[in-house]
């Protein structure tokens, strides 16, 4: 028969190692979405969308060693129901990714996904942060083919990662961040 310390043991080694990874967990940056602005240009569903430090403090290390950090937006147009699931309308993909060169000293932001705009380079990190993170005049779709008597939101989630990858370990690891933000409830009426 074992004694009862030796019971306990295992339960305690395992709740203070739970305590010390917590504990050890680098301090989150704030990654958040600023600006969602929706608005109709020429009959379109519009967006522009601001994602603030998505270049945190602990990414700036690896970013100045050469590993590329990515930024990833997915917008979805979502179709509100009172008494049902919401229905989802339209969802777009942005995926970016921003390089350092350490030789000629410039940054340089590359579209990945949905996007087809040409690659950016300058030397200031905050220009390249600026276009790194910021999704202008994204077109979700025509207006004509939403009811005007119907209820709609736009829905969020940016996350950024350097190497591109954004796992629970690397959340933790204080490699990844990610947020989500909702706008409000809106009417095509109202929008007008």
């Amino acid at each position: 028969m074992k004694a009862p310390n030796a019971l306990r043991w295992p339960g305690f080694a395992a709740a203070l190692a739970l305590l010390l990874l917590a504990g050890a967990a680098p301090a989150r940056a704030d990654l958040r979405i600023s600006d969602l602005e929706i608005y109709l240009n020429d009959h379109e569903v519009t967006v522009r969308v601001v994602l603030l430090d998505a270049i945190p403090p602990t990414f700036h290390e690896g970013l100045q060693s050469g590993i590329p950090t990515h930024v990833r937006f997915t917008i979805e147009l979502w179709q509100y129901n009172r008494l049902w699931r919401d229905r989802l309308v339209h969802s777009v993909l942005i995926e970016r990714q921003l390089a350092y060169n350490a030789v000629t000293k410039e940054y340089k932001v590359i579209a990945l996904k949905g996007e087809t705009q040409p690659p950016y380079g300058t030397r200031d990190l905050r220009d390249a942060q600026r276009v790194f993170s910021e999704v202008r005049s994204l077109k979700l779709g025509p207006a004509t083919a939403l009811s005007p008597t119907e209820v709609f939101y736009i829905r969020v989630l940016a996350e950024a990662a350097l190497n591109g990858e954004n796992t629970f370990v690397t959340r933790m690891a204080g490699t990844a961040e990610q947020t989500e933000r909702q706008s409000e409830y809106r009417t095509i009426q109202r929008m007008q």
